[in-house]
């Protein structure tokens, strides 16, 4: 359960206080950490050692020890010296590395239960009694971000993570799929999206910083009770899918941001079809030269005003004209007119959606 990078990490410093030197070695006597170059050679003593019915002995000069997680054997120590201070070391060493089983222990439970309760595997019941033995405050104000590396299985973006919260927060880093990480932030009554923003942008530096490819993320909406953290992460998920089709230009996208896009994101794929269709008379707006294209999109950015879209085009107003009074010959709509450009305007956005999930494997 603990990795051997944080074995030899504790064995390290360990040794930098006692100066004594020490070797880890699990019960199939493979080495999982030591101290010194020759710890393979005490294999076949460490084997011996796990068949007999001590807990501690001294062989070859070394000091072998049990180390018992909830009466299961764990690991064998040993620590160099056959001296009395050198048990008494040992048992110290002993005692740290069983803390250290029993922490990881209860952070993989919580792990777990997190991953559970973001997945709705757990009954109403479940979730308030499990979160009560695990010391999970229940009605506080939460909200889910999931950070899109790029990568599978990217476990070192994972730990920067876990690092950047740090263990004695109150938040929570987990990971549900091998290229998603997700994190369930706390936030205090006077905190709201601006600091949720704030804490995806963090995040956002703090990986993009490692040179890795560029990540994106996403966030569900604040709630208020540990039974709604699941929608906050039915939320992001959607918003990190609604983000790439309507907002690919940004890297950090909320729920409660993605206006229309959430409810085309939601439409059936033959009814996207009939409707453009219908609008359209069986052709597609990709069908439309780059020029109709950029006329259109910055017609829309200016709220429908021509002579500002003129302006910013560097053409003449009546050139403007002209190109919209084409494309309604062509369509059937005058994007002047409010209705007619709201129809437009969303033919473009479900276009755009059918596009995304037919290149997506779902």
């Amino acid at each position: 359960m603990i990795s051997n990078q944080i074995l030899q990490n504790t064995i390290d410093g360990l040794k930098g206080i006692t100066r004594i030197d020490l070797c880890i070695i699990d019960t199939e006597g493979k080495v999982l950490a030591s101290t010194f170059p020759e710890a393979d050679s005490y294999t076949g003593s460490v084997l011996a050692f796990i068949d007999s019915p001590a807990d501690s002995q001294v062989i070859q000069g070394f000091q072998f020890f049990k180390i018992f997680d909830e009466n299961q054997l764990e690991y064998i120590l040993l620590l160099n010296g056959g001296s009395d201070d050198a048990y008494m070391i040992g048992k110290l060493v002993v005692f740290q590395i069983q803390n250290l089983l029993v922490a990881y222990k209860e952070r993989f439970d919580k792990d777990n239960f997190i991953k559970n309760l973001l997945l709705d595997n757990l009954l109403l019941v479940d979730i308030y009694n499990r979160a009560k033995k695990l010391h999970i405050q229940t009605e506080v104000r939460r909200a889910v971000l999931i950070v899109e590396t790029g990568h599978d299985k990217d476990t070192g973006a994972l730990e920067s993570v876990r690092a950047l919260f740090g263990s004695k927060s109150h938040d929570f880093v987990t990971a549900v799929d091998e290229k998603n990480i997700i994190v369930v932030k706390e936030l205090e009554e006077n905190e709201g999206y601006p600091e949720l923003n704030k804490t995806a942008k963090v995040i956002r530096d703090l990986l993009n910083g490692d040179g890795e490819q560029p990540v994106r993320i996403a966030y569900g909406t604040i709630v208020g009770e540990i039974k709604e953290v699941s929608r906050s992460y039915k939320e992001a998920r959607m918003a990190l899918d609604v983000g790439k089709i309507f907002f690919d230009d940004k890297d950090i996208v909320g729920f409660s941001t993605l206006g229309i896009g959430r409810l085309i994101y939601q439409l059936p794929i033959p009814l996207c079809k009939m409707f453009i269709r219908e609008i359209f008379d069986g052709k597609s707006p990709d069908d439309f030269d780059e020029e109709t294209l950029t006329t259109i999109n910055k017609f829309f950015e200016n709220s429908l005003n021509v002579s500002e879209t003129s302006r910013q085009l560097y053409i003449h107003r009546n050139t403007l004209v002209y190109r919209l009074d084409k494309l309604q010959k062509s369509t059937g709509l005058d994007l002047r007119v409010f209705e007619d450009a709201i129809t437009f305007k969303i033919a473009l956005m479900v276009v755009k959606y059918m596009k995304y999930m037919e290149n997506t494997d779902y």
